[in-house]
């Protein structure tokens, strides 16, 4: 199997490095392709995959490729690429938006994956959802699983409207941590801590909460619980939450992402 990754950007290089460290891939078999000359000459320091200019050179080889450039590129690419492709090939969509019908019209192709990944792919805890159209077989969507859990965890659902749902949740998600974690820095600046120790304080804080999540089966609400204990500060502190209406508030701006990935699909 030779895979094939189109474009160098974030996803592109981190999916390209993951499967480079996986068992499925080895050199020979993985290869990247960018327009940029300047990207290029950068990826052929990296001795892990074939680096390629010109994209007849390496699509036509590809048994499996990842479209990994800006959704407002796909329909140029879909144009320079179409004359290289075959119907046995199976491409991989990481983009935002684009649909799957979108894809096999714009390439005239029927084997497409729909995945949706986010950014902590980039240090090996990413999670994508994938969907497929349904002339991929199921022996194609196992090695898909694969291909994508090289960057962390990988789920398959149902149908596109979950990857736009995940895309909510997901795919936008670790900018809500982020917003989270800006305000707890402020705040502790505010108090008077320096830049460095508002920075351990907060992410110490966060590593730890999510370890104690995935060392049981208890739900948030109750490790809310044994935290906040009746009149205490944490209690404060959730109270004031709820009175500013702060979850509810989280899920509008999980379902703004979604209503807008769904958006750029029509």
């Amino acid at each position: 199997m030779k895979v094939l990754v189109i474009g160098a950007g974030n996803m592109g290089l981190t999916y390209a490095e993951g499967m480079a460290k996986s068992p499925y891939l080895n050199r020979r078999n993985l290869m990247i392709y960018d327009v940029s000359p300047e990207k290029t000459l950068e990826l052929r320091e990296i001795p892990n995959f074939d680096v390629y200019d010109k994209i007849d050179d390496c699509l036509p080889k590809a048994d499996v490729v990842f479209i990994a450039v800006k959704p407002y590129h796909s329909e140029e690419l879909f144009n320079s690429i179409k004359k290289h492709v075959n119907e046995s090939q199976l491409f991989i969509s990481l983009m935002a938006g684009i649909t799957i019908n979108t894809i096999q019209e714009g390439l005239g192709i029927k084997k497409v994956v729909r995945a949706m990944p986010n950014l902590p792919a980039k240090v090996g805890l990413g999670m994508t959802s994938f969907t497929e159209s349904k002339e991929v077989s199921r022996i194609e969507l196992i090695m898909v699983r694969n291909l994508l859990d090289t960057t962390g965890e990988a789920i398959h659902v149902q149908n596109e409207n979950f990857i736009n749902a995940s895309t909510g949740i997901s795919g936008s998600g670790p900018a809500y941590v982020f917003y989270f974690m800006q305000s707890m820095m402020e705040a502790a600046l505010k108090m008077g801590f320096s830049q460095n120790d508002s920075k351990i304080l907060v992410t110490q804080t966060f590593e730890g909460a999510v370890a104690l999540f995935n060392d049981s089966d208890l739900s948030p609400n109750a490790w809310m619980d044994m935290v906040a204990s009746k009149g205490g500060t944490t209690r404060a502190a959730l109270d004031s939450m709820e009175d500013n209406n702060v979850k509810e508030l989280i899920k509008e701006a999980a379902y703004a992402a979604f209503d807008r990935a769904t958006e750029l699909g029509k």
